[in-house]
């Protein structure tokens, strides 16, 4: 049984693969947050932007099957037969849903399969793009992958020890919320100190696309 929020076919807006036609599939729950506002203040991961609580979202629901899950991520690709067909799995956290057998199904499909993770839980054999976000001083048992996206400023939070991770791309991105335009312009000063990392702007939000 796989527990999801929703399910729509949208623009990547973040990261490496900025601007690729992807399925985003974000999954219910996370292992640092509840998605209460009530819980907020205590989370290990405080500044969250994103609804993840239950099922009630585009195409949302309890799927009792892989081939279920993938079934409908497949048609919300549509007819494009002749394209990559990519999904980008979310939360919440995916990584406790995630598993083998789904993303078998979704390889079935014809799908690359990328994940978004805070990293703090195993990935699955089989996914063929890796973006991690660290949150706060939780510890990351992910240490390798295809990007590293760090939300700018995080308390306590010294960019310069993941430099030492084996990711081919390393992003900052600003962090959102009132201030954004004060981390703006931080994560602007930062990357022009530290050229080893890219400014990473959530483009989606930007352009105005879900």
């Amino acid at each position: 049984m796989y527990t999801v929020k929703e399910i729509f076919y949208t623009l990547q807006g973040e990261g490496a693969q900025s601007g690729r036609a992807a399925v985003f599939c974000r999954f219910s729950g996370c292992n640092l947050w509840s998605g209460r506002e009530e819980d907020r203040s205590s989370a290990d991961c405080q500044f969250c932007d994103t609804d993840f609580v239950g099922t009630d979202g585009l195409n949302g629901g309890k799927y009792a099957s892989s081939a279920a899950l993938a079934d409908e991520v497949e048609k919300q690709w549509g007819s494009n037969v002749n394209a990559r067909r990519y999904v980008v799995c979310t939360g919440g956290e995916p990584l406790l849903q995630l598993d083998r057998d789904l993303v078998a199904a979704f390889h079935g499909r014809g799908f690359e399969v990328a994940i978004e993770t805070n990293g703090t839980l195993s990935v699955p054999e089989g996914v063929d793009w890796v973006c991690v976000s660290p949150k706060g001083t939780t510890p990351v048992q992910v240490k390798s992958g295809d990007e590293l996206k760090l939300v700018y400023p995080q308390n306590d939070l010294d960019p310069s020890r993941f430099l030492s991770w084996n990711f081919d791309h390393f992003f900052i991105q600003p962090k959102d919320g009132m201030e954004i335009e004060v981390n703006t312009q931080l994560a602007i000063q930062f990357c022009k100190e530290h050229p080893q990392w890219r400014l990473g702007i959530q483009a989606h939000k930007v352009i105005g696309v879900d």
